[in-house]
């Protein structure tokens, strides 16, 4: 089973989720120290944009014991993410030094997320924990020190919080909302594509929401101002957690009242109308260009997908 079949229409990578995040135990510290001491309890381990994983002989395994996880170098803080069939199961930070470590050694490596999740070598129903696992141990190592006072602060709560020694103020780890759409004009859609994408790649166009902006207004703004295209009919279709470094892409459809592509060329290097057939091929990897759309573990593809199987883009 190839990559391309492990994310069927509709369900993009880190949208599985199969922890029971149970709140309710964020706030009892000496239950979660006794739960982490427990022999089923494990650990996802984050480095950056990678994943400490254990090589074994059936494939890689991201989900460590507690014990792995520390003697590999594990940070001793641990965030409390959920429980699994009962299990308790954290995730851990690891510093440069030991994560260098690491390094060329046969039983451990630590591999870049994004391109795991691509090639389907993670277990689907795992890749929501670990997402969730990656944003929150990156906040953490982001927020050490208060907005407020710039005093240091301190995990609390199984490390859904951070409160000041000095102001008490309360740090919460945050989400950024992203539009991500899909734009028609009768049997056309616009695709645009950025520097930094592989060559011959096309993607829907997507933003930050800006403050004070509602979801309809972000998704006519930034098609506006990185296309020169106006649109109307904005409808909801999904949404994708998006680790990098915690987002959440708002997936929507909208159709074109005019056709008069004016390129922002600080955003995209390139927009352009892509009819059906052509639109076919590219989503299939086929195109006789080597032109191609997003890859199947992200929200673009499935937006792209529902079009191309029938939908009107006026959303699901």
């Amino acid at each position: 089973m190839s990559a391309f079949d492990k994310y069927p229409l509709g369900k993009p990578a880190f949208v599985t989720h199969v922890l029971d995040r149970a709140a309710h135990l964020r706030m009892n510290d000496e239950k979660l120290f006794a739960m982490e001491g427990q022999n089923n309890a494990r650990a996802y381990v984050v480095y950056r944009d990678s994943l400490v994983m254990k090589q074994e002989e059936s494939g890689p395994r991201a989900l460590l014991s507690i014990r792995e996880a520390l003697d590999y170098g594990a940070n001793p803080g641990t965030i409390f993410l959920g429980l699994r069939d009962g299990a308790p199961v954290f995730g851990m930070g690891i510093s440069p030094p030991a994560a260098e470590k690491l390094v060329g050694r046969n039983d451990v490596a630590v591999t870049e997320l994004r391109g795991m999740a691509m090639q389907g070598v993670l277990p689907l129903e795992q890749l929501s924990a670990i997402a969730m696992a990656k944003s929150l141990v990156g906040w953490h190592q982001r927020h050490g020190f208060c907005a407020n006072c710039g005093q240091r602060t301190s995990m609390k709560e199984g490390g859904w919080k951070r409160e000041c020694a000095g102001c008490k103020a309360e740090h919460f780890p945050r989400t950024d909302p992203v539009v991500i759409m899909f734009v028609s004009s009768g049997e056309k859609a616009l695709l645009g594509r950025q520097k930094q994408f592989m060559p011959g790649m096309y993607s829907c166009l997507a933003g930050f929401v800006e403050a004070a902006e509602t979801i309809e207004d972000a998704v006519r703004r930034e098609i506006f101002e990185e296309s020169g295209i106006h649109v109307t009919d904005v409808n909801y279709y999904m949404t994708q957690p998006w680790p990098y470094p915690s987002s959440l892409m708002i997936g929507c459809t909208a159709r074109a009242t005019n056709e008069d592509i004016v390129v922002d060329r600080n955003e995209l290097e390139d927009a352009r109308w892509f009819d059906r057939a052509e639109l076919e091929l590219m989503h299939k990897r086929k195109h006789p260009d080597g032109l191609f759309a997003a890859h199947p573990f992200a929200i673009a593809h499935h937006l792209i997908g529902q079009w191309l199987h029938g939908g009107t883009g006026r959303g699901a």
